[in-house]
């Protein structure tokens, strides 16, 4: 036997704890993005396993951010810490892990919070038990708090008003399945549009693709346009497909069927959109505390940004398909469930409100969290058809767990800190 020194100790027990971080993170934040697809039963639970897996993996593992701020989202200035890098290590495990056991708890309930958020309410907390209250930027933590209100509010107007407008003019015309051959090839295109932004604002940095808004909205434009051609194709050869028997009546319960069935698919690629983006955006992002611990035990030294190595990425990828496979469901049955009933048609427009909304927040320089968009898209198509189809105490639920996400993450920092410190110092 031989004996393992404490930097190897720290660097096995962060390994772990990332993973821990990594199984939460897809238990929770990652099965936002099929929630609606599984509830709307466009996607059986399997399959949306399986796809958001395969997506979430391959956009944090090639796609991802590979360079982390050392503190996420300049809370603190790491600076602070440059003659006791140890005390920033062990903040940054304790975040981890406190941010970790906060996902766990809200997943158990089947409340979908934010993983950002869990992650800064857990620096927060280390930050005021080595530094104190001076050492945190509240101005970057209100901007964080006005997010709770802008990301939620601007997902549910979008997601309202597409599903009015798809109520309207395709479910409520007179021939919903001419409406929809005439129609739908324009919603292609909008998705596809918004979609190609969302790559390009989000999930495309890495491959150096800086584009500028107006190169990014012609590619766009030209790739909606080519999407909306070939989705009339496809839709007008369906539609040769029905037995004319079931639509004896233009407006029957056969036809909106008919109609649901169409935009299932519809719903799918938006879906798959924002798994892909939330993948190379957000989750490499997560694990940036486990890269900065790394950072510290090669170096001695504390940097504002750090690597991340491979091996981070593919733990953290690998982590996420593990927890959306075994505890995905407590989320997804939520979002697609318990929020309101959803049907193609308003998963397909909850799913076109985050992603517009992720768009244009990004381009705004708003601060946004996914999780919170996407809740918010799903009450807004809920509140189209009326308060009564919404699960109010659900809602509030789910509110409330946002509130309670910073402050339930610095408390648990506050005690993983005390006992990481006990152990390690």
């Amino acid at each position: 036997m031989f004996a393992l020194d404490t930097p190897t100790i720290i660097l096995i027990v962060t390994g772990i704890i990332g993973l821990y971080m990594a199984w939460n993170i897809g238990a929770n934040d990652v099965a936002n993005a099929m929630g609606t697809s599984v509830g709307s039963k466009a996607l059986t639970l399997k399959q949306a396993v399986i796809i958001a897996g395969i997506l979430e993996f391959s956009g944090a593992v090639f796609v991802g951010s590979h360079v982390a701020d050392t503190v996420r989202k300049g809370i603190i200035d790491p600076q602070l810490f440059a003659a006791d890098p140890m005390i920033l290590l062990l903040g940054m495990m304790s975040a981890l892990l406190a941010a970790a056991m906060w996902l766990q708890i809200a997943t158990y309930f089947g409340l979908p919070v934010s993983t950002t958020h869990s992650i800064i309410g857990a620096i927060i907390g280390f930050a005021l038990v080595s530094v104190g209250a001076a050492g945190v930027d509240w101005s970057v933590v209100s901007q964080i708090v006005m997010s709770w209100v802008v990301s939620p509010f601007m997902g549910a107007i979008i997601a309202y008003t597409v599903f009015s407008w798809i109520r309207r003019f395709i479910l409520g015309s007179r021939d919903p399945i001419q409406a929809t051959l005439k129609l739908a090839p324009f919603l292609v295109m909008l998705v596809m549009f918004i979609m190609t932004l969302v790559m390009v604002f989000k999930g495309l940095k890495q491959l150096h693709l800086d584009l500028s808004f107006e190169a990014a909205v012609q590619l766009g434009l030209v790739i909606g346009i080519i999407s909306g051609f070939i989705s009339r194709f496809i839709i007008s050869r369906y539609i040769k497909r029905i037995d004319p028997n079931e639509l004896k009546e233009r407006a029957s319960e056969a036809a909106l069927n008919h109609v649901e069935k169409i935009f299932i698919y519809l719903q799918i690629l938006s879906a798959c959109f924002v798994a892909f983006a939330h993948g190379a955006n957000d989750v490499a992002n997560a694990i940036g505390p486990m890269a900065a611990v790394i950072s510290i035990i090669s170096t001695g030294t504390v940097q504002l940004a750090v690597p991340i190595p491979l091996w981070v990425l593919v733990l953290g990828g690998a982590g996420i398909v593990l927890g959306l496979a075994t505890w995905g469901w407590r989320v997804i049955e939520t979002i697609g469930k318990k929020i309101t009933e959803l049907t193609p048609t308003r998963g397909f427009a909850a799913e076109f409100g985050a992603a517009t909304t992720i768009v244009i927040a990004s381009k705004l320089g708003l601060p946004i969290s996914t999780t919170h968009t996407l809740v918010g898209s799903v009450l807004g198509v809920g509140m189209a058809r009326g308060v009564a189809s919404l699960n109010l105490s659900m809602v509030r639920n789910i509110l409330l767990s946002w509130f309670v996400t910073l402050p339930a993450g610095a408390l648990l920092s506050i005690l993983s800190f005390w006992v990481l410190k006990l152990v390690f110092v």
